[in-house]
């Protein structure tokens, strides 16, 4: 990963080297007219280029991606056309993997253990397709193209005549061994970060250097900190950075509102959680005299701040994304920005891109306008406040912001005309509570309270959801390039499996051939209030293809949206500045030329990529923070009883997820009434005599019996009586 944002660092400059745009030529002719791998210059006098240099950087530059395969006999073509694929490698704590293709729509590929060679987890590679083993295609490793894993966290432990590491990525299979005195003092327990020295071979593992000590494993704080340390995720800001920060007024001046339109008396406010610092969006609301709505909706200008090209930009593409771990903010860009100048405080003046939108009584937007501007909040808000307003109907805080308690009421009309139309068309409201762990001042957590969206949540999400749509048709049918927020159909098998849950139920998903977003939210309809919703709604979700960013516009499956975006948080979200840039760019000029618009194309199409993997690795961090936590809060608790829901069964046993939202296993070894079989189409294990029945979905009564901090795993067993035991 370290090397590919290397390579596309000067990407985030407004210009790029002229060779680049040769990639695409390069690529269609391979494609198209070689009909046999090519030398360099076979490939460079077929193609009539110019410039040799240029030539061969561009070919180089493929190589490295993958994008084309160099043979042993030096000679190019792309891996279509050998019987060969690329992707990143999704490994198993069981040895073997799944590589994921670069193409979008080609099936994954079974790698077997033995054909892992020496390619890690979430590496960058090669593989050479063997064929089907019944429907499912494998492949043997044959080239690593970008390494994944230099460095590993894990825990340290020593032995007589060597010391070895094991991982805390259970997908990564094998230990690490730790020659004598590479450990750098680190004694048995200890969490520490690995240097590889040598990449596994068939029967070899690892080996490393022991470069940092994070601190032993029961210690306070380690554990959040091993996370950090093994995601890559970066906590101080490189001194160029921070230099060019030190050059950035922190207050707005008379010469950057020049040419903006000026919102300064326009009432707005801020709605965020009570511990947010940096407040991307405000939201201001008129009704009009014909009744319609006029929303706005006004966004921090960054990209009056972070420069294309900059230290500050650098850094911002490289990073993708701001970090919510469960006890801190690992940001995108620094406090002094994030927190301070960006950020839409109350009371002060500050750059804003703003949207107004025109939206009847029917949740359909008339007209809209996309301006740069200058606001000034007029207070800032919180959800449990507004929640408090509208619904608690408190008196102290009504009279507090009386001036505001009318717009509020009317946002909320506003909010569920939106949500109605939304739902109108088909969208999937999959509406999970939230989990909120409380930690005490050494970071043990203490408290974990499930709490739902409220109706203030609901209005800003409504708000941010019109707005995106808004501003990714707009372009669209300006037809510049553009980064939008994409998510696909499902796949054709993930369907079938799910209705083959959902028929034990008595469900179905419709228009299975053509299916439509809508028939997802049917069924959510009809499990609403039943003891399974949650489970289902889970296992529906799972069928999902996960969200990501594209240069290319197919919609939002999950929103039945045609056009999406993700414009609203740009002092958080790479993509977003990325199209703030492209807006203001449009705004100025009127029109792009030819030439402009490729090199914005090729922008895009490389900050879809990199903002999606980091978008990935910020998800498993943030998760991985709470379930540490949500473990640990349970270590005290060995020996009592909790009333729980099956909430998934494979053919070792069942999980359970108890009413704080924690998840624990009960193994099937301590089923001994009867000897259980795993029905893997009703997902019920079913008992060989009794004719028990242990199905998804249903309330169980269970006792934790272990607690196993390394393995973040919680083991419970029956409470309720067994037939054998009655």
């Amino acid at each position: 990963m370290k090397e590919r944002i290397a390579t596309k660092e000067r990407i985030a400059t407004e210009e790029k080297p002229e060779y680049e745009d040769f990639d695409k030529e390069i690529l269609d002719f391979m494609r198209k007219a070689a009909y046999r791998p090519l030398a360099a210059d076979e490939l460079y006098r077929a193609m009539e280029f110019r410039d040799m240099d240029e030539f061969m950087k561009s070919l180089m530059e493929l190589e490295k991606d993958g994008k084309v395969i160099c043979t042993r006999k030096l000679k190019y073509g792309v891996p279509e056309k050998m019987n060969l694929a690329v992707g990143k490698l999704q490994g198993h704590s069981n040895g073997f993997g799944f590589l994921i293709q670069d193409t979008l729509g080609l099936p994954d590929i079974y790698i077997s253990a033995e054909n892992m060679n020496s390619a890690m987890h979430n590496d960058k590679v090669v593989a050479r397709l063997l064929g089907h083993n019944g429907p499912r295609q494998e492949g043997e490793i044959i080239r690593v193209l970008e390494r994944a894993n230099t460095q590993i966290v894990g825990t340290f432990e020593k032995g007589k005549r060597y010391g070895f590491v094991t991982t805390d990525e259970n997908r990564i299979s094998r230990d690490v061994f730790i020659a004598n005195g590479h450990e750098k003092g680190a004694v048995t327990g200890d969490k520490v970060v690995v240097e590889l020295t040598k990449w596994p071979e068939k029967r070899r593992n690892p080996e490393g250097k022991v470069v940092r000590i994070i601190g032993h494993k029961g210690d306070p704080g380690t554990d959040i900190e091993s996370i950090i340390w093994k995601y890559g995720l970066p906590q101080q800001f490189p001194k160029p950075v921070m230099n060019e920060v030190g050059n950035i007024s922190m207050q707005v001046t008379e010469e950057q509102t020049s040419g903006r339109r000026n919102l300064r008396d326009l009432q707005m406010v801020t709605i965020d959680g009570a511990d947010a610092k940096d407040l991307d969006d405000a939201v201001s609301l008129e009704v009009l005299s014909s009744g319609n709505y006029r929303l706005g909706v006004h966004i921090a200008d960054v990209g009056a701040y972070v420069i294309p090209g900059s230290a500050l930009d650098r850094e911002a593409y490289k990073r993708g994304t701001s970090v919510y771990l469960i006890d801190r903010v690992i940001p995108m860009l620094p406090p002094e920005l994030s927190n301070g100048i960006c950020s839409l405080n109350p009371r002060v003046d500050r750059l804003a891109m703003s949207v107004f939108m025109e939206i009847d009584g029917q949740g359909r937007v008339l007209n809209h306008e996309i301006t740069e501007s200058v606001i000034n909040i007029n207070e800032r808000m919180t959800y449990g406040d507004v929640k408090k307003i509208l619904v608690d109907r408190d008196g102290e805080l009504i009279k507090k912001y009386d001036y505001l308690v009318e717009t509020f009421r009317e946002m909320e009309k506003l909010c569920l005309i939106l949500r109605a139309r939304r739902l109108r068309r088909g969208a999937i409201d999959f509406d999970f509570p939230e989990v909120k762990v409380k930690l005490d001042n050494i970071g043990l957590p203490v408290e974990i309270n499930k709490f739902d969206r409220s109706i203030a949540d609901q209005i800003i999400e409504e708000f941010m959801l019109v707005t995106n749509e808004t501003v990714a048709e707009h372009f669209y049918n300006v037809q510049v390039p553009f980064l939008y927020r994409i998510h696909e159909t499902p796949d054709g098998e993930k369907l079938s499996n799910l209705n083959r849950f959902l028929f034990t139920f008595g469900l179905s998903i419709k228009g299975f051939n053509k299916i439509h977003p809508g028939a997802f939210q049917e069924v959510l309809n009809k499990v609403q209030g039943r003891p399974e919703e949650r489970v289902i709604s889970k296992v529906m979700l799972r069928t999902m293809k996960l969200a990501r960013y594209s240069e290319e516009n197919v919609g939002h499956f999950g929103l039945a949206a045609e056009y999406y975006s993700h414009f609203t948080s740009p002092i958080r979200r790479y993509p977003d500045l990325v199209i703030h840039r492209i807006i203001k760019e449009i705004l100025a000029k009127g029109r792009l030329s030819d030439k402009r618009k490729n090199k914005l194309a090729s922008f895009a199409a490389d900050a879809a990529i990199q903002s999606s993997e980091r978008e990935r690795i910020a998800v498993e961090a943030e998760r991985e923070s709470v379930d540490l936590k949500k473990v640990e809060f349970m270590k005290d608790k060995v020996g009592e009883e909790f009333d729980a829901v099956i909430s998934s069964v494979t053919s070792f046993g069942f999980f359970v997820e108890l009413d704080n939202l924690v998840e624990g296993l009960v193994h099937v070894t301590n089923l001994i009434d009867d000897f259980y079989e795993f029905d893997e189409a009703r997902l019920a294990l079913t008992g060989v005599h009794t004719g028990k029945q242990f199905r998804i979905g249903d309330s169980v009564r269970v006792r934790l019996e272990n607690v196993n901090l390394d393995e973040r795993q919680l083991d419970f067993e029956l409470a309720e009586k067994l037939a054998w035991q009655e």
